[in-house]
């Protein structure tokens, strides 16, 4: 099938990948434009938008995708079916029914449902997600489902091996879903009323890491967001220590208080202890935390507020 596709993200152009080796290689690629980013403010493609370049495709980095002006830039494409992942914006009518739209979404719809499936999935401890290939409707990844494959979460998996993951399932899907529908056998099956959960985008709050809080919930989001987003410990004197990666581990202490053990530093928590394994000092970069420790003190921790 002749397609166009709209993404965005490092998930997005994995999938474009597989779809751009297929027989239903794009005839256009839509991303946002490239934003500042990184301590020089230097403008920075899309991962997509890479990807496009890369792969020799035709691109269009459009600000709004509902303008006129892109809309008219897809219809040339003369797309059978947009296939659409991670793009991050709200398509709206008429562009909306113009074409059959496809949506890979990383989750077992309609169990998160929204901007963060990965990370929420993990963040909540579940032990399988999945990636559904859906039709794109109005309302939120509440489209009817074409297809689906169901992926174990591994333990200890983080964002980055989960999201790759998913991506390269996500991207055999998509490719499957249009050699079903080139041959005129794609279903859709709505989603259940029963079930419906949502993803919401991460809440900065939501990167410090509060020992008031279980030891397990902190491991999961660290696993989750240190990747992608970045998660820290608050000191008592307002500082922030980043935290790359860590274990829960069955340790008691009090919620709080900081200990070294065998060169990893243990942070007490309410229920176990978060084990520190590699850490990031304020305005430093991440390192092992036995690095960490020889040329700083253990830190002192803000108050618990949970």
């Amino acid at each position: 099938m002749r397609t166009a596709y709209l993404g965005t993200s490092e998930f997005a152009a994995t999938v474009l990948r597989r779809l751009a080796g297929s027989p239903h290689r794009p005839a256009l690629v839509v991303t946002p434009p490239d934003r500042r980013a990184g301590r020089g403010r230097r403008l920075v493609p899309p991962p997509a938008a890479a990807a496009a370049s890369e792969l020799g495709l035709e691109l269009l980095q459009a600000e709004e995708v509902n303008a006129e002006a892109a809309r008219e830039r897809i219809a040339a494409a003369a797309p059978e079916a947009v296939a659409v992942c991670a793009f991050g914006q709200l398509i709206r009518e008429p562009l909306l029914s113009a074409q059959e739209m496809l949506n890979v979404h990383p989750s077992l719809l309609p169990r998160w449902r929204g901007a963060a499936p990965i990370e929420r999935a993990i963040m909540a401890g579940d032990e399988r997600t999945g990636v559904c290939v859906m039709r794109l409707t109005a309302g939120l990844d509440s489209g009817p489902v074409a297809l689906r494959e169901e992926v174990a979460i591994g333990a200890g998996e983080d964002f980055e091996a989960l999201s790759a993951r998913l991506a390269e399932r996500g991207g055999e899907l998509l490719v499957r879903a249009l050699d079903l529908a080139a041959a005129g056998d794609l279903s859709f099956e709505e989603q259940p009323e029963e079930g419906v959960t949502y993803a919401e985008k991460i809440d900065p709050a939501e990167r410090r890491l509060d020992p008031g809080r279980p030891a397990r919930e902190l491991e999961r989001t660290v696993r989750a967001l240190a990747q992608r987003l970045g998660v820290y410990l608050e000191t008592a004197d307002g500082e922030r220590l980043g935290v790359r990666r860590a274990h829960a581990v069955s340790i008691d202490l009090a919620a709080g208080d900081v200990e070294v053990e065998d060169g990893a530093l243990l942070v007490g928590c309410d229920g176990g202890s978060l084990r520190l394994l590699e850490v990031q000092p304020p305005g430093g970069r991440g390192m092992p935390a036995d690095a960490y420790l020889r040329g700083h003190a253990p830190p002192r921790l803000g108050r618990p507020r949970s």
